[in-house]
């Protein structure tokens, strides 16, 4: 393809993202990526998470444990794909026993904002499956895209090879992705009829098909740094109980107290519960989405280079997916009720969450401890606090703009701070315990701390 044939090419390509802008498509097109950082790969990074997060938003079925399995593997591609050219860094081939990349395959005068290009659209479409087609279709629109702004004056030599390697790593990775047979099978059915839980005084349960177990058996899907069995597990500090004067009837009244506040007078709870809740399919980017917003955010405050971002996203992929994996195994082990079943028969039989007027049914469907956006957040934090520091100017822009719910931008001067409120959110939401959000985070940066040590030198 000659000059002025991409050129015409970007052109064309512009004018229908544009076009796309109508009225009824604002929240679905992709928005024009605008340069903010001077690293042009650390660009297509940014440029695909951004499409990524609208994926996300519209996926069926695969928040939030399907949702991090993706980001994992989408990640460790894009990794691979440059790591040959990351002096401090190694394949992570010989550390995956079922991982076949063979490096010979890469010709010597790769351009990797090509390759990473190629291997971001294939990845992506494979891994962000029940996508609506007309969301979906912005991958191959943004692909084209990328290629056309990437490729101008690159001879088509270079270009040809730099998208067979994207292409071939993408294809390596997903071939990988499958051999873990268990994940494979489960993200097929999400709520399996097979799954009965377990009866007992104060259990969590369902009340109608719609509301059946959400991924209960997730806990035997791969892992990349720590399992569920190497995680430390720390029992509910609370038994059930119905006397009033109990810790526990405290414990739900607190949720009870917090969430109403928020309904009524607590215009910043509310705000708090509203712009952390990221549970809604086709309104929200899904719970570990949101920390990939924040990723992008981050990469581009700080000005990062392309190396360091991708060394960044996969950390926050493995560290998201292990968590999901020692959440839903403690989730399922002690089985613990969502607050409003307990509210609405001891303390207000009218209550709802705040998350009720969003979705079908009052409460995400799976049981209550630990709290998954509590172990996310910390997991993520976690990694932003080893690679940034503690301390920070960050203000998450995630939602802004939004008008369904209050999605203002909101401040942090530490991720500790951050990570804290967004899982505590869930009280005023009236989700959760404080003891599901307080071990939750606890559980998070236990993940984290694994995946910082993770030596990806060796």
């Amino acid at each position: 393809m000659n000059f002025s044939l991409r050129a015409l090419l970007l052109v064309l390509i512009t004018a229908v993202l544009f076009s796309a802008c109508s009225d009824e498509q604002l929240d679905v097109a992709i928005e024009p990526p605008t340069t903010v950082v001077t690293n042009e790969i650390t660009q297509v990074i940014l440029d695909w998470n951004q499409l990524w997060c609208q994926l996300d938003r519209y996926a069926t079925g695969m928040r939030p444990n399907a949702t991090t399995r993706a980001l994992a593997y989408i990640h460790l591609a894009a990794f691979e794909v440059c790591v040959e050219d990351m002096v401090s860094y190694t394949s992570n081939k010989d550390r995956y026993a079922e991982l076949d990349i063979d490096f010979t395959q890469r010709q010597p005068n790769v351009n990797v904002a090509i390759a990473l290009n190629a291997c971001y659209a294939t990845a992506i479409d494979h891994f962000m499956y029940n996508v609506r087609p007309d969301i979906d279709s912005n991958i191959n629109i943004l692909r084209l895209q990328k290629e056309a702004e990437l490729t101008q004056g690159v001879s088509q030599d270079i270009v040809s090879n730099s998208q067979d390697w994207g292409n071939y790593v993408a294809q390596q990775i997903i071939a990988y992705s499958q051999t873990d047979t268990e994940a494979e099978t489960q993200i097929l059915s999400p709520q399996p009829t097979s799954y009965e839980p377990p009866v007992g005084v104060g259990y969590w349960t369902y009340s109608d098909e719609a509301e059946r177990g959400l991924f209960p058996y997730w806990s035997s899907v791969r892992t990349f740094v720590i399992s569920s069995a190497e995680t430390s597990t720390v029992p509910p500090t609370l038994t059930y109980s119905e006397d009033a004067t109990s810790d526990y009837y405290a414990a739900m009244e607190e949720v009870y107290t917090a969430s109403e506040a928020a309904r009524t007078t607590d215009t910043e709870g509310l705000w708090i519960a509203e712009f952390w809740s990221n549970d809604v399919e086709g309104l929200m980017m899904s719970p570990p989405g949101r920390q990939i917003s924040i990723a992008n955010q981050l990469i581009t405050q700080y000005n990062v280079d392309h190396e360091e971002a991708l060394v960044i996203l996969l950390k926050l992929g493995f560290s998201m997916n292990d968590a999901a994996v020692s959440t839903w195994a403690d989730k399922y082990e002690y089985m613990v009720m969502r607050p409003s079943v307990y509210i609405q028969d001891f303390i207000d039989p009218n209550f709802q969450t705040n998350l009720y007027p969003f979705i079908s049914w009052p409460n995400p469907t799976f049981p209550s401890y630990p709290s998954g956006h509590s172990t996310f957040a910390s997991a993520a934090a976690g990694i932003f606090i080893h690679h940034f520091g503690n301390n920070t100017d960050f203000t998450d822009r995630s939602h802004e703009g939004r008008t369904e719910f209050r999605g203002d931008p909101r401040a942090y001067n530490t991720f500790t701070d951050m990570a804290a409120e967004n899982g505590f959110s869930r009280l005023p939401l009236g989700v959760h315990l404080r003891m599901d959000c307080t071990e939750g985070l606890r559980l998070g940066y236990e993940i984290s701390d694994a995946v910082n040590n993770f030596d990806l030198s060796q």
